[in-house]
């Protein structure tokens, strides 16, 4: 089914309960309603990385950053690449020049990190207090290898407290669209025998569906975080709100969109 653009909307946002009423905090999960791209991309697609056409994304990626409350130069996103590595950033990247991390932590205002996702799952947190975001592109890769744990101690370095800190899981695959193969719970038990109850049986023998966004929400907790949520959204189930690549490879397609996640310190 394609999602039809509409190229005069307005950017569906996603809040979360843990981020949402925060002074001098805006976050957003963006659906992929409200942009200009079309066919396959429709309608919010916020990644250069697709095939969509590099003026939609740009303009995506603007209405954004209007949506956020900052100029389009504002809204940085990293070249993510499944890993634990964390930047500090103090000023927006020239294009083409992003670092290869998958997590941002700032205490610049109107500087929004942004995280982008097609299944993995977007990880923003604040210290309002403090003065210091951050934001996590967690897939499975990063969240096992220590993205979510290295992005609070890189927040700590800036003077945010753990015990401050709010955190938000954001749309991502959910347990009942993720199956994974026999070999995949092993790294996850090997870090800990208890985390087998994020994998349950799937109807395919030898296979289980696992629990990205409890995985996440429990490493959270673990580092004793003030509040912890997850929006509850499934990204591969929920066709007309959010890109999947998992939903794109079950049929087959070649290109996908990437949601948009991102937060900013207002000035």
């Amino acid at each position: 089914m394609t999602v039809q653009s509409k190229s005069t909307a307005t950017p569906e946002i996603v809040e979360a309960d843990s981020l949402r009423g925060i002074s001098g905090i805006r976050h957003a999960f963006f659906s992929r309603r409200g942009g200009v791209s079309g066919g396959l991309f429709a309608s919010l697609n916020c990644g250069f990385g697709s095939a969509d056409k590099t003026e939609d994304v740009a303009a995506n990626r603007a209405r954004a950053a209007a949506a956020l409350g900052v100029e389009s130069g504002a809204l940085i996103t990293a070249y993510q690449v499944h890993s634990p590595e964390v930047v500090t950033v103090t000023e927006p990247w020239r294009p083409g020049a992003a670092p290869k991390v998958d997590a941002m932590v700032t205490r610049v205002p109107n500087l929004a990190l942004g995280i982008l996702t097609a299944d993995c799952a977007p990880v923003l947190f604040c210290d309002s207090e403090a003065g210091v975001i951050g934001a996590a592109h967690a897939g499975w890769r990063g969240a096992v290898t220590g993205v979510l744990e290295a992005t609070v101690a890189a927040m700590a370095e800036l003077g945010a407290e753990p015990e401050r800190i709010a955190a938000a899981v954001g749309p991502c695959i959910a347990q009942a669209s993720y199956e994974v193969g026999p070999e995949f719970p092993k790294p996850f038990l090997d870090q800990d025998p208890a985390n087998a109850r994020f994998f349950v049986p799937a109807a395919r023998a030898g296979h289980f569906m696992f629990d990205l966004a409890g995985y996440c929400s429990a490493q959270l907790r673990a580092l004793g975080l003030a509040m912890v949520s997850w929006v509850g959204r499934d990204c591969c189930a929920e066709e007309q709100a959010f890109f999947s690549y998992r939903r794109t490879c079950l049929r087959g397609e070649k290109q996908y969109g990437r949601n948009l996640s991102a937060i900013v310190i207002e000035d």
